[in-house]
């Protein structure tokens, strides 16, 4: 009492995706055996749970022929051509499968690459955030400047304003 193989794209493409899709097709094949010798399972259980495997494997591969294609439990019921409900409360074992299997494929993998990118990117941070708190510095300290100058240029109008021989200023403010 074999099942037979599901036709399905091809599935051993050696990427994440493949490898999701095998194991999907492993797991699928054994449940479905499991459900054929067990005298408590109704026929159209081990129908459901091929439709189901072969649903996972056609949305892993991304060739999906009756949903979206998005790697949903939604899309899933529909490519295999089921209500919703049997996976959230009939197959669940399928669901919790095909949502670790996504979750795997979510999940990249960290290449030492990747790490020194990561490295890289942290010292370049560092050192703009120095760069950020120099330049902090430095406008604080040309704001104390301009503010001792304007208060030095203001007494020294006030001087020449009450001066005996009165100078003549033009404000620069209002030339416009």
């Amino acid at each position: 009492m074999t099942a037979p193989e599901p036709q399905t794209p091809d599935a051993s493409d050696g990427g994440p995706k493949g490898l999701a899709a095998d194991i999907a097709q492993t797991i699928g094949t054994l449940l479905t055996q499991t459900a054929e010798m067990s005298q408590a399972a109704k026929p159209d259980d081990t129908q459901e749970i091929q439709a189901i495997t072969d649903a996972m494997i056609r949305l892993f591969v991304g060739a999906p022929l009756r949903s979206d294609g998005q790697l949903t439990v939604k899309a899933l019921a529909e490519e295999a051509g089921l209500r919703r409900n049997k996976l959230t409360h009939k197959h669940t074992g399928m669901k919790d499968l095909f949502y670790a299997l996504v979750k795997t494929l979510d999940r990249p993998a960290v290449p030492a690459q990747r790490h020194a990118q990561d490295d890289d990117l942290k010292r370049r941070h560092s050192e703009l955030w120095a760069t950020h708190q120099q330049l902090r510095r430095e406008a604080s300290q040309m704001a104390r400047v301009i503010h001792v100058l304007e208060v030095e240029n203001r007494q020294l109008r006030e001087q020449a304003a009450n001066a005996p021989g009165k100078v003549h200023y033009q404000n620069v403010e209002s030339r416009g």
